[in-house]
């Protein structure tokens, strides 16, 4: 494993930037925690606790972070609520406060599970994390060798915990994070029924921390397998699949309450949703993927073609699909109905759509790349990942990738890993490490991993250091 050294560029970092624009913001509350002396009150001997009890201190200070937020990036926050607890002894206790280094993990890191012993050490955890992805700080490991093609990684999914990588042989891999020590491999019923080659290849992963550590994956047939991580190696079939009926399940995603796949190969049956908690099939419908039906078909004896569809969950509640051509924002807690649609004039490179808190990031055929909002698809920012390959995605040649999280988005080129600030545009580094061209890649708010075909798997770990 070796470390990556810090690399500052764009003119300054998020960090420096933030303690700048949250100043102002700090200072104005802590105002409100003086006395002038034009006041009327200053000839009076009130302790501070009197005149600001706790919890409207809390209330301020968790404010203030929000607001530091909001204007200067989630980096901004730590130091202005700093500026806060300066402002007096009293206030400074408050700084003690479980709920209120809670209230901030939530709002401000949108993280509502710990997983260290106090809220306040989770707080600085996720800081310390976002900076170091901010200045690339990390330490890197390659977990496999290059393989054969039947053994190419097709799909990953990150959780705190686990890394899980999903096969064209339909097997799965469960790594333990940080170590990256193999853990567990899962594979589909070998007993099934096959049409085609690729019908088992893994389609899409669900990787859950909480209420239980569960894997669930999917395959191009249609199968759903579920695995209970505390039982190594053993996975059931949860729902069998129908490709006579439903077309290849192109991809799969879900969270701890819905699991969605993206079908293509029967006209009217795009969109199925299940049930997570009944593992029952609730939803089937939509018309997304029905220009591609002839190339969902394809896709069980031919896997060197571009992806067609890709299907990502940015917040509860709500799932968006991507074609080439397309997009679709659906509301999973109203029976499928479609919230948006975007038709994309210039196209998408499917294998470089992914979504996160409520964001959702597409290449086009241009190299450009968009951010939008979820769910009313209105663009938050772009950048040009440097690379136009309008043409080449007709012949099957594209291999960019890209993946993002909570504040960046990892673009995977020829050019190497490089990453950008999602909510600004900013371009920000590129990894040292050259791994060739990535087939998948996958990010969380710690952890980057990327398969490549002829170097294997890789990992970048932002918060050990």
């Amino acid at each position: 494993m070796s470390s990556s050294p810090p690399e500052r560029r764009g003119g300054g970092g998020e960090g420096e930037r933030g303690e700048e624009a949250a100043a102002p913001v700090a200072r104005a509350a802590a105002g409100l925690g003086r006395r002038r002396s034009g006041d009327p009150s200053s000839s009076r001997q009130r302790s501070a606790d009197e005149v600001w009890p706790e919890h409207f201190v809390e209330a301020v200070a968790a404010q203030v972070a929000v607001d530091a937020t909001r204007s200067a990036g989630r980096l901004a926050a730590a130091p202005a609520v700093v500026a806060v607890f300066q402002v007096c002894s009293t206030w400074r206790d408050v700084s003690r406060s479980e709920l209120l280094w809670q209230d901030l993990c939530r709002r401000v890191w949108s993280r509502r599970r710990s997983s260290l012993p106090s809220w306040r050490d989770e707080f600085v955890r996720l800081h310390r994390t976002a900076a170091n992805f901010r200045f690339r700080r990390c330490a890197y490991s390659q977990l496999l060798p290059a393989s054969s093609d039947a053994l190419s990684c097709r799909r990953l999914a990150l959780s705190d915990h686990y890394l899980a990588a999903g096969f064209h042989d339909g097997s799965v891999l469960l790594f333990d994070l940080p170590a990256g020590q193999l853990l567990a491999t899962y594979r589909a019923d070998p007993h099934r029924d096959r049409l085609g080659r690729f019908s088992q290849a893994i389609s899409g992963i669900i990787l859950l921390a909480e209420p239980d550590e569960c894997l669930t994956f999917s395959s191009q047939d249609g199968d759903i397998h579920v695995a209970s991580l505390d039982v190594s190696g053993s996975a059931r079939r949860a729902h069998v699949g129908n490709l006579m009926e439903d077309g290849t399940l192109v991809d799969f995603t879900g969270d701890a309450r819905w699991w969605v796949g993206l079908f293509a190969g029967v006209p009217g049956r795009s969109w199925h949703i299940w049930d997570a908690d009944t593992e029952q099939l609730v939803y089937v419908g939509g018309t997304l993927t029905d220009s591609n039906a002839i190339l969902g078909w394809h896709l069980l004896t031919d896997l060197s073609r571009p992806v067609l569809a890709r299907t990502r969950i940015p917040e509860p509640g709500i799932v968006v699909g991507c074609t080439a051509s397309s997009m679709e924002v659906v509301d999973l807690n109203d029976s499928g109905t479609i919230l948006n649609q975007l038709e994309l004039p210039h196209g998408a490179i499917v294998d470089s759509v992914d979504a996160c808190e409520g964001r959702v990031m597409a290449v086009d055929s241009r190299g450009l790349a968009k951010v939008r909002e979820v769910p009313t698809l209105q663009e938050l920012c772009r950048f040009g990942t440097g690379r136009r390959v309008e043409g080449q995605q007709q012949q099957g040649t594209v291999r960019v990738k890209a993946c993002m999280n909570w504040c960046y988005a990892i673009v995977c080129s020829g050019r190497g890993v490089r990453v950008w600030d999602a909510t600004t545009g900013a371009y920000l580094y590129s990894f040292r490490e050259r791994i060739g061209e990535a087939a998948v890649a996958a990010a969380s708010d710690r952890y980057v991993s990327a398969w490549a075909g002829d170097s294997g798997l890789h990992l970048w770990d932002f918060g050990a250091l």
